[in-house]
């Protein structure tokens, strides 16, 4: 099993992210959920936006770089939403990651792919913040850069429907996500 480096949505360090985290170490994983604020989680998205412009997005960079700092190249890099994004912003700085799990947002671009890359996306149809033309561009750049990529469309659920403490959330799609998710892991 490997390590993960998993990062939190827009709204910080929720306990859904601390239990998805504990659900991969019950899988053998070593994972690590650095916090992008170092400020409480909010309850709603709205804060959640607000609290990356007081925060800022180079200082969230900045934490996430400074999370995988000490950890193996082969770290596998995921995230929830904004934190899918921060993963793959960190893919073009680790091209030796193991693999790329991206829940609730894409991330990566395709030129900080290499071929084989395992690449595994899971979003809700539709998604608010990931229109579907937007989708099958980013679908098409990881595809021709040589990913191994699987997409995964959950038809109905909202945004973030594997946190159950949210309204979005889908209790059959989340654990679907969870079984996938944790099948591509025990793969890399």
């Amino acid at each position: 099993m490997g390590q993960i480096l998993l990062f939190h949505s827009v709204y910080g360090v929720r306990p859904a992210v601390l239990a998805a985290a504990d659900r991969l170490r019950a899988a053998g994983h070593q994972v690590v959920t650095p916090d992008l604020y170092g400020l409480p989680a909010v309850d709603t998205v709205e804060e959640g936006f607000a609290l990356l412009r007081k925060v800022g997005e180079d200082a969230v960079l900045d934490r996430a770089r400074a999370a995988a700092r000490d950890l193996p190249p082969e770290t596998v890099l995921a995230g929830f939403s904004l934190g899918a994004g921060v993963a793959g912003v960190l893919l073009a700085e680790r091209p030796a990651a193991a693999g790329l799990l991206l829940l609730h947002g894409t991330g990566g671009a395709p030129d900080a792919v290499r071929p084989g890359l395992p690449v595994q996306l899971h979003l809700a149809e539709p998604d608010e913040y990931d229109p579907q033309d937007e989708v099958d561009e980013w679908q098409r750049g990881m595809t021709a850069a040589g990913a191994d990529l699987s997409v995964y469309r959950y038809p109905g659920p909202g945004h973030l429907f594997t946190d159950p403490d949210l309204p979005d959330h889908d209790p059959v799609a989340a654990e679907q996500t969870w079984d996938r998710a944790l099948a591509f892991l025990a793969r890399l």
